[in-house]
C-alpha cells in the first residue's frame, strides 16, 4: 500500500481532483463535511442523504458514480455519526468502512478526504496514523505458510490523504508508515509457527535488520551466557533441543555521549510450561510467548526506517521452555547473573527467569531508561482484559515521570496501558525458605508479584515493565498477533527524540 499527502486549498479543490474514488464524510443529521459540500454542486449527495440511501450512521457507506460536481470517477460517502464532535471511535469506524469498500472496487487509487482535523481531542497526525495503520491491517496476510496462497487482494493500492499540506504532516505520514511496517513485522513473527520461528530465527531477523538499517547486532550463544553466569536464563533452556540466543541490537542515532533507552523483550518462542506442563487446549497459542521480543524487533524496524535521532538498544532473551529429562524441576534453585538465588517453584513462570538476567545485563549500558516487554502473566488478562497492557514501575519521582511518558505515548498511539502497583508488600509474597527469592508468589496479585520479582534486578536504573499478555495477540476466529505495543513504544521513542 502506497500513501501520500495531497494538500487542498482554494486553488486545488477536491472537486477538481482526479482519482478512482474519493471518500468524504456525511453525518446523521443530514449534514455534509466540507469535502462533501465541495462535491455536491448538483445536489446529488444531499439527495442521497434525504432519500435515506445512506443514514450517516458511523460505518455506513454509499458509492456514487459520475457525480457532476466531481472530477473523480467515484465518490464514496462514509457515515461518521454526529457532526457535533467526530469521536475517535467514529473516525476509526469510518476509515475501516472506507477501506473495506475500497477493496471491492475496480480502481487502484483513492483519496481519503474525511475530516482529519476535526476529530475530538485528536490532531491531524493521529488521524494520519489511524488511516495508515488501518490500511495495513486491512491488507495484512496470514497465508505465509499455506501451500496455496489466498487470492491476491483487489482494489485500491494507492491512497492520498487530503489534509492541509505541511512538512509536519509529511513527517507524520512517514512516521505512520514506519510504525505500520514495524507492526507488520511483529505480527509476522508472532504468527509464524514455533518450529520455524525459533530463537535462531529471531537472531537471523535481528541480523537482517542490522544489514538493512545499519544496526550493530550481537548474538550470544550458550557458552557466552554460561561465562556471564546467566544461570536463571539458562535454567529455562535445559529441556529444549533449540539453542538459546541472547540478542543485542543497537540503533545509535543520538549523540555518542547520550545515555540510551533500552528495550528488553521476552522471547520464549514456545512455552509448554516445562515440567509444570500447561493444559493442552490452547497451548498452540504459546507460540505468541515471544511477543515481547517481536515487539522489540518491530520497534527497531520502525525507528530504523525513521532514522530516529536517539540511542536505543534492544535486548532479547530467547529460548524454548520444554519438558525433558534435562528440564529444570520445581524446587530447583539457580543463581542469577546478579548473584540472587531463585527457588523455581513453578517452571511455567519462566519469563521472569530469562528477563531477570537480561535486566541485569542492561546495567552495562548505563541506560537513561529501561522498558521490558513481556507476555508475562495470565493474571494481567484477568485484571485488564485484552484492551490495555499492564504497566508497572517503582513509585518515586523518576519512575512516575517515566510512567507518565509511557501512558501518554500509549494514549496518543491508541495503544493504551494502565498502571498497576508494585511494592514491598508484593516482595513479601516472593519469600523462600531456601533461596533469596521464589519465582512465584503466594496467591493473589500474580501480575504484581511477577513485576515485583523483576524489580529486584533493576535497582541501578530507571525501569518500567509492560505486561502484554492480553494485548499481543487475539484468540478465536480472528486469531493472530496484533502488533502491539509497537505503536506505544515507537511514540515513546519519538517523543524522547
Amino acid at each position: 500500500m502506497d500513501f501520500s499527502i495531497k494538500a487542498f486549498d482554494t486553488k486545488n479543490t477536491i472537486a477538481t481532483a482526479k482519482a478512482g474514488v474519493i471518500a468524504v464524510a456525511v453525518f446523521e443529521n443530514k449534514k455534509l463535511s466540507q469535502a462533501a459540500k465541495a462535491l455536491d454542486g448538483a445536489g446529488e449527495i444531499t439527495a442521497a442523504l434525504k432519500s435515506g440511501d445512506i443514514t450517516g450512521k458511523t460505518g455506513t457507506t454509499l458509492l456514487l458514480r459520475g457525480l457532476k460536481g466531481a472530477a473523480a470517477e467515484r465518490v464514496l460517502l462514509v457515515g461518521l455519526g454526529s457532526d457535533d464532535a467526530v469521536s475517535e471511535k467514529s473516525f476509526a469506524g469510518g476509515v475501516a468502512a472506507a477501506l473495506k469498500a475500497f477493496s471491492t472496487l475496480g480502481t487502484s487509487d483513492a483519496i481519503i478526504a474525511l475530516p482529519m482535523t476535526e476529530v475530538k481531542e485528536r490532531d491531524v497526525n493521529w488521524a494520519i496514523r489511524n488511516v495508515v495503520q488501518s490500511a495495513h491491517e486491512s491488507v495484512f496476510r496470514t497465508d505465509g505458510q499455506k501451500s496455496k496462497k489466498d487470492p491476491a487482494a483487489a482494489g485500491v493500492k494507492k491512497i492520498a490523504l487530503a489534509v492541509p499540506g505541511s512538512t509536519a504532516t509529511k513527517l507524520a505520514l512517514a512516521q505512520a508508515v514506519a510504525i505500520a511496517n514495524g507492526m507488520d513485522l511483529t505480527k509476522e513473527l508472532g504468527n509464524t509457527s514455533a518450529n520455524v520461528c525459533t530463537p535462531t530465527h529471531l537472531a537471523n531477523v535481528a541480523k537482517k535488520l542490522g544489514k538493512d538499517y545499519k544496526f550493530d547486532v550481537e548474538v550470544l550463544d550458550r557458552k557466552q551466557l554460561e561465562a556471564l553466569k546467566m544461570n536463571s536464563f539458562l535454567s529455562v533452556t535445559n529441556g529444549s533441543e533449540q539453542p538459546p540466543k541472547f540478542i543485542v541490537i543497537k540503533h545509535m542515532g543520538g549523540k555518542a555521549k547520550d545515555a540510551p533507552v533500552v528495550l528488553v523483550g521476552k522471547g520464549i518462542t514456545f512455552d509448554t510450561g516445562g515440567i509444570s506442563l500447561k493444559p493442552g487446549p490452547g497451548m498452540d497459542e504459546m507460540k505468541y510467548d515471544m511477543g515481547g521480543a517481536a515487539s522489540v524487533l518491530g520497534t527497531f524496524r520502525a525507528i530504523g526506517e525513521m532514522n530516529l535521532k536517539l540511542n536505543v538498544i534492544g535486548i532479547i532473551a530467547s529460548c524454548e521452555n520444554m519438558p525433558s529429562g534435562r528440564a529444570t524441576k520445581p524446587g530447583d534453585i539457580v543463581t542469577s547473573m546478579n548473584g540472587l538465588t531463585i527457588e523455581i517453584l513453578n517452571t511455567d513462570a519462566e519469563g521472569r527467569l530469562i528477563l531477570c538476567d537480561a535486566l541485569t545485563y542492561a546495567e552495562r549500558f548505563n541506560p537513561a531508561a529501561v522498558i521490558d516487554i513481556a507476555t508475562l502473566t495470565g493474571a494481567c488478562i484477568v485484571a485488564l482484559g485484552h484492551h490495555k497492557s499492564g504497566l508497572f514501575t517503582r513509585d518515586d519521582e523518576a519512575h512516575n515521570k517515566l510512567a507518565d511518558e509511557i501512558l501518554a505515548a500509549g494514549k496518543n498511539a491508541s495503544d493504551t496501558a494502565w498502571r498497576l502497583p508494585i511494592g514491598e508488600e508484593y516482595n513479601e509474597q516472593l519469600k523462600s525458605n531456601f533461596a533469596d527469592l521464589a519465582n512465584i508468589g503466594t496467591p493473589g496479585g500474580a501480575s504484581c508479584t511477577a513485576a515485583a520479582f523483576l524489580e529486584n534486578f533493576t535497582r541501578k536504573y530507571t525501569w518500567a515493565h509492560l505486561d502484554i499478555a492480553g494485548t499481543a495477540w487475539k484468540s478465536g476466529g480472528n486469531k493472530g498477533a496484533t502488533g502491539r505495543p509497537v505503536p506505544l513504544l515507537s511514540n515513546f521513542l519519538i517523543n524522547r527524540a
